[in-house]
């Protein structure tokens, strides 16, 4: 049985672990940023964790899912993958927040959305659910770059 969650567990707990780092990281930055314009839209500040949390979860299951359906150098660049997505994802905090780089940060986030789409298309080659559960990111990175050009066009 342990077997069967155990990648379930590994790949959510490294999922979150990096997004709980992040935040750590970026706390004081993150209470700053209240004190700036924001566009429409913007959701309250209790609902970012909320939704991140969600969306590394849902990284880390799609990520076990594909791992458990493939094996050799197909689980391999789907790793890669991942690590690549959640290695640009903590740096766009870090761009955001605490350097203050919001136009860089944007074109990181453009990254980033790539790169979730190419681990997307990796996943469905495996588990169609495992893509389908990528979903939700791919979307809320859509209303991040609208949130994060925002910020940078009314804070200048």
């Amino acid at each position: 049985m342990w077997r069967k969650i155990r990648p379930y567990v590994g790949f959510s707990a490294i999922a979150l672990g990096v997004g709980a780092l992040s935040a750590v990281l970026t706390r004081r930055e993150m209470a700053a940023f209240s004190r700036l314009v924001q566009p429409p839209l913007s959701p309250p500040a209790w609902l970012f964790p909320v939704v991140w949390t969600a969306l590394y979860l849902l990284m880390g299951v799609g990520m076990a899912a594909v791992w458990r359906g493939s094996r050799g150098a197909g689980r391999r660049g789907a790793v890669t993958l991942w690590a690549a997505q959640l290695a640009v994802n903590f740096f766009w905090t870090i761009l955001f927040f605490s350097l203050q780089a919001r136009l860089f940060a944007f074109f990181w986030l453009v990254l980033l959305f790539a790169l979730v789409l190419s681990m997307t298309a990796s996943f469905d080659r495996y588990s169609k659910a495992a893509a389908r559960l990528q979903l939700p990111y791919l979307a809320w990175l859509v209303f991040a770059g609208y949130l994060n050009l925002a910020v940078y066009l009314l804070n200048r």
